[in-house]
């Protein structure tokens, strides 16, 4: 291969070099930076490979790389060159060709396969593959349906390429530059120069700060009025993620300010632009925190959801019909003395009125922390209903809660998403126009419930169903924005509700339950003397990481007969630093799923997926499985195809997943999740790490949500002060939604 291990000084500019080698594997990648070390063979045999570090965007194993750069040395790793820019040299020996085509560079074709067509064309392999490609079928082995996949992701390849030749100059990552070909394809460079902020809102994984560094890069101006439009839904947009429906006027234009660094009067003019397109911002003025009016301003799904929810609830209670008309005049002492000789329990006063309000009115809402009796007595409601002959239809948020629900009713439970059959695009198959057929909903975990979703869930309940709400109002918030469970509970709102207050005698054997509720008055929890709640104290957050992970992955499975994988979960308060989710997950993955020389793997960023690894998903696709994945479906990777360049996820629903390497950016870990992510789901044993580096995010729901999760278990690890600030520390203020004020169906004057 001409060039190999060549190292040539450049006069022109001291201290520039270039070497030329081949990418033999990149050992970490930063998927955002594009910074990345590899591992280079430039020809100097022995098995001795260089050390490269810098931005190699895109560069793939097996290709022949041309860089520019310095040489220096690392304290750790000795010798290594930095590279400051680089092109990709086509291989010119068979050697180097089929190691090309063997590297998982083109899916389709492995090791095997190039090994068979280097053999049958030799040094005329790439020429064949650019202008004759359909000569493939020529080589032994490879039948047509092969050949026209090879062919097709041969073109994607070179394609891709140009885009990514273009962007490497911004610092756009491989997967986001996949994504934009996809999504534009030919028309990439083009959306790329001239609607850099299209990018944003068009492809998942583009932020506006991304589009704004592209868009400066190709000279669109500091003071643009497309990039200040953009700005401010940008802006809107990361109050959503933090749970906001909407923002008042006043902070929006100051956090605008603040991100786009232009003129005040700049942004006024651009947001009242916004609020006259009709797909920019919507403003109203609705009563604030504190209830004194303030002009809202909100993205427009966010404002049609929030009209929409609002007023199919209104719809629903005053509703004529009655598709459970059996219940109006029942004989409740009869009914309940029924029911107790069918489930051998009697209900207690308010688990009564629960099931009378469950039964009677078309929209109710049930509360109550762990051992209150919540399930029993939606156990109790599904029963009596399925007496009269109802059809009920169970439902919740994830997969794990759905199967719960199940469990716990005998009867057959999905997720929300299957349950409306979402489609891409998120349309759901049923809604005002097209109900579901059930006399009664009945959806669990109902704290999760977001505006988008909880809009959709309501839209398609019949007029005359009923439909209830089961949730626990002091657990998190949902992870979207919107508080509908703390909406529909609060003062003056027209949806009836039960608040279950009594732990039963059973469940006052639990640590768990007594715990949690401890916490969740705001006193401390006990961690001696219990069989089933511990506290290991460690100060240092390091110390605290490394005893949970032991925790996790050893001593519990060890102690209880616990599965480390499928019924321990690690519940962390944030995922950045020592002791967050992200660093855990590293050090649980070595321990409980470490590289074996028989154990496929895939490296993407800083990353390895292998066969065996818990993972998650980490955004909406609605294109994927039967009615598509959804942010914080967990599952277990099953198998690993290399030349195929995909692989498999069984999901907690029992559903088998492909993913192709280059949406592996939709996946992470799942041995450790953020407390926020473990909302709705439910395991045997949980370990949680609270330590002072969390200080900012230590806060009574928070750490009463994580020991909720637990079904017979609870190990916190950590320091008793960050335990007791997490204990005192109230949740601050509530979102920016104005759902309770619309239920309520007044106008401000």
């Amino acid at each position: 291969m001409p060039g190999r291990g060549v190292e040539s000084q450049q006069g022109s500019r001291q201290g520039v070099c270039e070497v030329t080698g081949v990418l033999e594997r990149i050992t970490y990648a930063n998927e955002e930076s594009g910074y990345t070390v590899a591992r280079v063979d430039t020809g100097r045999g022995a098995g001795d490979l260089l050390t490269v570090v810098g931005s190699l965007l895109g560069a793939q194993p097996g290709e022949s790389l041309r860089m520019e750069g310095r040489w220096g040395s690392h304290p750790q790793y000795g010798k290594q060159f930095t590279v400051d820019n680089y092109t990709t040299v086509l291989p010119a020996t068979i050697q180097g060709i089929r190691r090309y085509l063997g590297s998982g560079l083109v899916k389709g074709i492995g090791p095997v396969f190039a090994d068979r067509i280097t053999t049958h064309f030799g040094l005329d392999t790439l020429d064949v593959l650019d202008e004759s490609p359909a000569r493939l079928i020529e080589v032994p082995g490879l039948g047509p349906k092969r050949v026209k996949n090879i062919m097709a992701a041969w073109e994607e390849q070179k394609a891709i390429k140009e885009v990514m030749v273009f962007l490497q100059e911004v610092g756009v990552s491989t997967s986001i530059a996949v994504r934009i070909y996809k999504k534009y394809g030919d028309a990439s460079i083009s959306v790329v120069r001239n609607q850099p902020y299209r990018l944003a809102a068009d492809v998942w994984g583009i932020g506006f700060l991304t589009a704004d560094r592209i868009a400066q890069a190709v000279g669109i101006p500091h003071d643009s009025p497309d990039r200040v439009k953009a700005g401010l839904q940008y802006a809107l947009s990361q109050s959503s993620d933090q749970g906001h429906c909407f923002l008042p006027e006043e902070r929006l234009i100051a956090d605008a300010v603040k991100l786009l660094q232009v003129d005040t009067g700049l942004v006024i003019e651009c947001l009242a632009e916004l609020a006259e397109d009709p797909e920019g911002v919507v403003r109203e003025v609705v009563p604030g925190p504190e209830g004194t009016p303030v002009t809202a301003v909100y993205l427009i799904p966010f404002h049609r959801a929030e009209l929409s929810l609002a007023g199919q609830l209104r719809r629903l209670l005053g509703a004529d019909e009655d598709r459970m008309p059996a219940f109006r005049d029942v004989a409740w002492d009869k009914a309940l003395a029924w029911l107790a000789d069918r489930t051998g329990a009697s209900l207690a006063p308010e688990q009564e009125e629960a099931v009378r309000l469950a039964l009677t009115r078309k929209v109710a809402v049930l509360t109550g922390g762990p051992g209150c009796g919540k399930s029993f007595t939606v156990r109790s409601i599904v029963e009596l209903a399925r007496a009269k002959k109802a059809r009920v239809v169970l439902a919740a948020p994830t997969g794990r809660a759905a199967k719960r629900l199940a469990e716990l009713t005998g009867a057959e439970a999905s997720t929300v998403h299957r349950l409306l059959e979402l489609k891409p695009g998120g349309d759901a198959a049923y809604d005002r126009d097209r109900p579901l057929d059930a006399d009664l909903v009945v959806v669990d975990e109902a704290s999760m419930l977001d505006l988008l979703l909880a809009n959709k869930l309501v839209k398609a309940v019949a007029p005359g169903a009923h439909l209830l709400l089961v949730g626990d109002v002091d657990q998190l918030p949902s992870v979207g924005a919107g508080e509908v469970l703390g909406d529909l509970l609060a003062p003056g709102s027209p949806v009836p509700a039960v608040r279950l207050t009594r732990i039963f005698r059973q469940a006052q054997e639990s640590g768990v339950v007594v715990n949690a509720h401890r916490i969740n008055s705001g006193t401390p929890p006990r961690t001696e003397g219990l069989p089933d709640f511990f506290l290991f104290a460690e100060e240092e957050t390091e110390d605290a990481a490394r005893v949970a992970v032991d925790v996790a992955a050893h001593r519990i499975p060890a102690r209880f007969g616990l599965d480390p994988r499928r019924d321990v979960q690690v519940l962390a308060p944030m995922h950045r630093g020592p002791a967050g989710a992200g660093s855990l997950n590293g050090l649980l993955q070595q321990a409980i799923t470490p590289a074996r020389p028989d154990l496929p793997e895939k490296r993407f960023g800083g990353r390895v997926f292998r066969v065996g690894d818990k993972v998650t998903q980490i955004r909406n696709n609605y294109e994927k499985g039967a009615n598509g994945v959804f942010n914080g479906t967990v599952g277990v990777v099953t198998a690993l195809d290399p030349v195929e360049q995909r692989l498999t996820v069984r999901t907690d629903e029992d559903e088998e997943v492909p993913y192709d390497f280059d949406e592996l950016d939709e996946l992470a870990h799942a041995y450790a999740v953020t407390i926020h992510r473990s909302q709705g789901s439910e395991y045997p044993a949980v370990v949680i790490p609270v330590t002072m580096s969390a200080w900012m995010m230590l806060q009574r729901n928070l750490l009463y949500t994580a020991v909720t999760r637990a079904r017979k278990l609870v190990v916190l690890v950590g320091s008793r002060r960050a335990i007791a600030q997490a204990v005192r520390t109230v949740s601050a203020g509530r979102r920016f939604t104005a759902l309770a004020f619309r239920l309520t169906g007044r106008t401000l004057v």
